[in-house]
């Protein structure tokens, strides 16, 4: 009855109730209303369904209150893939992610990357405000991306999915030609693949990047390069094998 509604409503109305979320359009109980009104607690209502209603709150809540972590590199998405630059102070990331702009790909963040943990297997990282669409190139200053490329240049946020780091180039240092070296860099507890990528005049870094997240997207897709030289080598190896054989004399 209406006394005993009023009592259950304003033991609802504490200081730790936010608010009150009405679904599929469901009127709103007198008493409710009256309980909110004296709490000064606002009361919404929405046409969907309580299902998916909670649904997008706990995808938001969990996105918000996850536990953050900043990272010095720059965030790009390539054809669609987000992929994480790192690497020392001035090894030109910011240039290279301006090179990948101009190639028709999307700037997240420049020189510092708002990571968080969506899931256990996901990672997503965003710009800080200060920096949203914002890069600084040495000898210019500070870009505004979205301004001069259009707004497909750049995107809010994006899954990091490749760790790309960039080394200056030491000819002494021994690089992975094959790909048969298989590296992570832990962000947030979870494990991303990382490539280390040297860098010196004439290599187009743009390009090699391009290339590095196609081939690790192939290689997620079941595609393996590095597999298929092994087998083709390994083949090759057993094919010259049989031939040394038949080519040795047999004694009766």
């Amino acid at each position: 009855d209406h006394d005993i509604r009023m009592h259950v409503f304003n033991k609802m109305c504490t200081k730790a109730t936010p608010c009150f979320l009405i679904s599929r359009s469901l009127p709103v109980p007198e008493e409710l209303t009256t309980a909110a009104e004296e709490h000064k607690i606002p009361i919404l209502r929405t046409r969907e369904s309580t299902t998916y209603i909670s649904s997008i709150l706990t995808e938001y809540l969990r996105a918000r209150l996850a536990k953050r972590t900043s990272i010095h590199g720059v965030l790009v998405e390539i054809k669609g893939m987000g992929v994480l630059l790192t690497g020392a102070s001035g090894v030109g990331k910011s240039e290279t992610a301006l090179g990948l702009v101009q190639r028709g790909h999307r700037l997240i963040a420049d020189d510092r990357v708002d990571a968080f943990q969506k899931d256990h297997n996901t990672v997503v990282g965003e710009a800080p405000k200060i920096l949203k669409h914002l890069m600084e190139i040495r000898g210019i200053g500070i870009i505004d991306v979205m301004n001069l490329f259009g707004a497909g240049a750049v995107k809010n946020r994006t899954e990091i999915q490749l760790v790309i780091n960039l080394v200056n180039w030491d000819p002494k240092a021994n690089y992975d030609r094959l790909g048969f070296q298989e590296n992570t860099r832990e962000i947030c507890n979870v494990p991303i693949p990382q490539v280390n990528i040297p860098v010196k005049v004439g290599r187009n870094i743009e390009i090699i990047i391009e290339v590095a997240a196609m081939n690790f997207r192939a290689k997620k897709m079941g595609y393996d390069a590095t597999q298929t030289f092994d087998n083709n080598l390994t083949s090759l190896i057993s094919e010259h094998s049989k031939e040394d054989t038949n080519k040795v004399p047999h004694n009766d």
